[in-house]
């Protein structure tokens, strides 16, 4: 570690919800073993949110604490979600140590702030949020061009009207073309089986997704 991050490690400080490993349940690395950072804090208040308790609380650490917590997971793979992990200012600190440490590094953003600043070596996981989110006027299109292939973009869906306005948004930004795309139905609102249907039947190129871990452990924390 050079002496710049040695001297950034020792003071960028970040509100931390939880740090635990489990499988990841979400995108192409899906069932991939993983250490979860959760950063606390969110600007967003999405209808369907499963991690509302991220929103307040949690703990203040220095960023060489939580990369010698992650070390001792064993690892390579690391996720840094939220809450929304770029609302903090550290964040951008902490995925660059971690991909400094030789971690495999993703990031799960809202998409609703600027992902420019995100090292290069990070994967994007980027949501798109639709009309049933309540919170579709957050979305900051500027980010879609700068996703690429080493990115990926999530929309989750509450209905057909939320699936009409994905189906639309993939076509006028040609998002397939940029990056991978997930589809995913909001648990308990639609049915799975109806939009895996919706996707095949409009030959629509994305990837359907459901959330590993609900299926395994229904929204357990730490898990």
């Amino acid at each position: 570690m050079s002496q710049q991050a040695t001297r950034t490690a020792a003071t960028v400080r970040l509100r931390i919800t939880e740090i635990f490993a489990s499988v990841q349940g979400e995108s192409s690395r899906v069932g991939l073993p993983t250490v979860f950072v959760r950063l606390t804090g969110c600007p967003l208040r999405c209808t369907w949110c499963d991690t509302a308790y991220a929103f307040t609380g949690g703990h203040t650490r220095a960023l060489d604490d939580i990369l010698a917590e992650v070390a001792s997971h064993g690892l390579r793979h690391v996720c840094v979600t939220g809450g929304e992990p770029l609302a903090q200012k550290g964040c951008l600190a902490l995925l660059e140590a971690l991909c400094d440490a030789g971690h495999e590094v993703s990031l799960e953003t809202s998409g609703a702030l600027d992902i420019a600043g995100v090292d290069r070596r990070v994967s994007r996981i980027m949501d798109l949020k639709a009309p049933g989110s309540g919170e579709v006027d957050k979305n900051r299109y500027e980010n879609l061009a700068k996703l690429t292939a080493h990115d990926e973009l999530k929309i989750v869906l509450a209905n057909t009207g939320d699936y009409d306005w994905a189906r639309e948004q993939i076509a006028r930004h040609r998002l397939d073309q940029r990056c991978n795309v997930l589809l995913s139905p909001v648990a308990g609102e639609l049915d799975p089986a109806e939009l895996a249907e919706w996707i095949v039947r409009d030959r629509l190129p994305v990837r359907f997704q459901l959330q590993l871990h609900k299926v395994l452990w229904n929204d357990a924390r730490g898990r």
